[in-house]
């Protein structure tokens, strides 16, 4: 699928790995757009194939997913909610701080840690875990370090193609 049987061995192997994928929401899960009105944030439009990668990830190989934003947002809670995802982050200002809190409670090793991330935030964490991807429109900052760059953009299939990728690898490594 996708390509996936292009990508080196080396790549596909720290995929086959991976027990929880945890995903920056804007600009990843989202288009990095956001609606405000008078009240503040209206809304945050998502992408229904994106939830079908956190339901096929679960599933299919047994990988759990996990939201962790800088935002507290309660579209994202929602979100969260419907697709019964176990972690939920927010206000997260130094995500790498928050990487001791997640291998405690998940009792997984870093090398078992996914992360997909789009800007400069997410650097930090992404150096520290066993696999990492950036959509294909996440800045030049992230595709500078990342494992994989997505042929999708956030908000419009780039977590499905991760989660994709992740099946791939871990079927084909099994």
């Amino acid at each position: 699928m996708m390509g996936f049987d292009l990508i080196p061995d080396e790549i596909l192997a720290k995929a086959a790995r991976i027990k929880l994928l945890i995903t920056d929401c804007d600009g990843v899960l989202t288009d990095n757009g956001v609606y405000y009105s008078e009240n503040g944030e209206a809304s945050k439009r998502f992408s229904i194939r994106d939830g079908m990668g956190v339901e096929r990830l679960r599933t299919h190989v047994g990988v759990e997913t996990s939201i962790m934003t800088g935002e507290n947002s309660k579209s994202v809670l929602k979100r969260a909610e419907k697709l019964k995802i176990k972690y939920l982050y927010q206000d997260v200002k130094d995500k790498k701080a928050l990487l001791p809190q997640v291998l405690s409670v998940t009792g997984l090793s870093t090398d078992e840690i996914a992360y997909i991330g789009d800007d400069t935030n997410d650097i930090a964490i992404m150096q520290e875990i066993g696999f990492s991807a950036t959509p294909a429109d996440g800045t030049v900052f992230t595709k500078q370090i990342v494992d994989y760059i997505c042929n999708e953009k956030g908000g419009n299939g780039a977590f499905r193609e991760v989660a994709e990728l992740l099946i791939y690898a871990i079927n084909k490594n099994k």
